[in-house]
């Protein structure tokens, strides 16, 4: 038998032993979590995935986040610092998610391998963690609200109808929340869009009076603070990227045939998922300036009293509170089975490495729920710009430090290895360039938020945080010349990871530890055996049987 043969095959004769791996692989592959997506997999068209992917952004938040730098700033202020927020997330946003796309892993693998190393990217795991449980718990209020207008519920029983109704729906993975995403987002568009353009011919002084909102907290006039604040608070959601990742990861391989539709679908469901945010929270802006006089400034940031005011101007009365609790429903639905899926696979893929076992991705969709109705609970969207503005800066740290290693470490300085590395052995335990200028940068940047640097710089704190993440990831990249990325350069298997296209090859393997078949970008040598190991097999390895040396053995 050949070596390759040997390298596909399990050992002849040998009978599959029971481990602990066993079962986690097998629980894996409905969608194929804390690991690379293979091709054979990934049967849907670039449309569907990216149609699949925006379905997921059709949250309520924008709208409130909009209306609350609106109200606070002024228009003007707040259209500015929305674009500037926009500008930096589409930005950063492209690599990662043709990184995604190209190479089929998700924003989590993609760090490993971008500067921060295999337990490095841990940190960040949990930042993404905390992201959805956070925006989770921002809808599951909105929808509380909606239930409350139009059912009556206390807010503390819409919380807890909101967090369960979407545990049935996260049980299953990619291809339950496709269909989801795709049949729902036509109704979802009509209800958002038609109330505004309704609004707009039939009261055209309602621009002017948009245009001219002046805020609480100034003049009317522009100011560099003001759009630095409330671009802040946008910035929040740059994560939401990692997101639109999970989805992006199952695109189909690029050819020569599918080239624009599958550069039209990444560049619409990646970064482009900002263009539809930004108008959500000018729209935001527009719908509470409408409002104020009606229902006042603690109620004009709720997107229930928004739609509510909004319908009531163009539809019989009776109809008015069931469509806007439909629309609120159907949007949180939407986000937050997302929410709940992304965040499982995040605290999942933390645990795993961590501990080397993997207890099964339903338990961690229930944690991550279990820490969004606490935040609903203790009230969250009463102090919501100021939990968005904090958790934004470790937020950029983040995203920038890894874009800026794919742009400028591995394509101009080609220091970071240009093909994403993300399995146990290849990469070292925590590289020095991603995690020293996300620290620094988080850090600088929160201490300025909290006025440690004094008041002047504190709207300064977003800037900050992208300017040292930016500057600090190639400055660590040359001062330790890249040593830090590779544990090893070869993984011990002769047949290339990527094709003649450039693709991820498809050429299957064989576990040996837990007998499931894997395409080459998934399984690395065995240390102890003449066959491969998958990815997470490795994770789960305690001891480090299966893991590879530091230096590149000759085979």
């Amino acid at each position: 038998m050949s070596t390759e043969q040997r390298l596909r095959d399990p050992e002849p004769g040998r009978k599959a032993a029971p481990a602990p791996e066993d079962q986690a692989a097998r629980e894996t592959l409905e969608d194929y979590t804390l690991r690379f997506a293979p091709r054979s997999y990934r049967r849907w068209s670039p449309m569907v995935v990216a149609t699949t992917a925006l379905g997921g952004i059709a949250y309520m938040a924008d709208f409130s986040i909009g209306a609350g730098i609106g109200l606070a700033h002024g228009t003007g202020n707040a259209l500015l610092a929305i674009a500037v927020a926009a500008v930096v997330i589409f930005v950063t946003g492209f690599p990662l998610a043709y990184y995604a796309a190209r190479y089929n892993i998700d924003l989590d693998l993609i760090t490993r391998g971008s500067g921060f190393g295999y337990f490095g990217s841990v940190l960040t795991s949990v930042i993404f963690a905390s992201f959805t449980f956070i925006f989770f718990a921002l809808e599951g209020s909105i929808m509380a609200q909606g239930l409350e207008l139009g059912f009556g519920l206390p807010l503390w029983l819409g919380y807890l109808v909101s967090t369960l109704m979407v545990i049935p729906l996260v049980i299953y993975g990619m291809k339950a929340l496709s269909k989801l995403q795709v049949w729902t987002t036509p109704i979802w568009l009509l209800l958002m869009v038609g109330p505004l353009v309704y609004l707009v011919a039939a009261d055209p002084g309602s621009v002017d009076r948009f245009l001219a909102y002046a805020g609480t907290d100034g003049d009317g006039g522009l100011s560099t603070a003001s759009v630095l604040l409330g671009a802040g608070v946008c910035l929040s959601l740059i994560a939401q990227i990692g997101e639109q990742i999970d989805y992006l990861r199952f695109m189909p391989p690029k050819t020569e045939a599918n080239k624009r539709a599958w550069w039209a679908a990444v560049v619409m469901a990646g970064p482009g998922w900002v263009v539809l945010g930004a108008l959500k929270q000018a729209i935001g802006v527009f719908l509470a300036v409408y409002i104020l006089a009606e229902v006042g400034p603690d109620a004009a940031p709720e997107p229930i009293q928004q739609f509510k005011s909004a319908f009531d101007a163009m539809l019989p009365s009776w109809l008015v509170i069931p469509l806007a609790v439909v629309l609120v429903v159907i949007s949180q639905i939407k986000i937050n089975v997302t929410n709940a899926y992304s965040g499982s696979l995040a605290w999942t893929n933390s645990f795993t490495r961590v501990t080397g076992r993997y207890p099964g991705r339903m338990v961690f969709v229930l944690v991550n729920l279990g820490f969004a109705l606490a935040l609903m609970e203790a009230d969250m969207f009463s102090f919501l710009n100021s939990i968005l503005g904090f958790y934004a800066n470790c937020a950029i740290a983040w995203v920038v430090t890894v874009a800026t290693d794919i742009m400028v470490n591995k394509y101009l300085l080609k220091l970071s290895p240009h093909a994403p590395e993300f399995r146990r052995g290849m990469l070292y335990a925590v590289n020095p360039v991603g995690v020293v200028a996300f620290v620094a940068a988080s850090a600088l940047s929160i201490a300025m938020y909290f006025h440690a640097l004094g008041d002047t710089l504190q709207p300064y704190s977003p800037v900050a945080a992208v300017v040292l993440a930016f500057v600090l990831t190639p400055l660590m990249a040359l001062a330790t010349k890249g040593r830090y990325y590779l544990r090893r350069t070869d993984d011990g298997i002769d047949e290339p990871l990527l094709d003649a296209d450039g693709n991820p090859s498809a050429v299957v393997y064989t576990c040996h530890v837990c007998r499931q078949e894997f395409e080459r970008p998934d399984v690395a040598a065995c240390l102890t055996h003449d066959a491969v190991v998958c990815s997470l097999c490795l994770s789960t390895d305690q001891v480090g049987d299966h893991v590879l040396p530091a230096a590149p053995a000759v085979r």
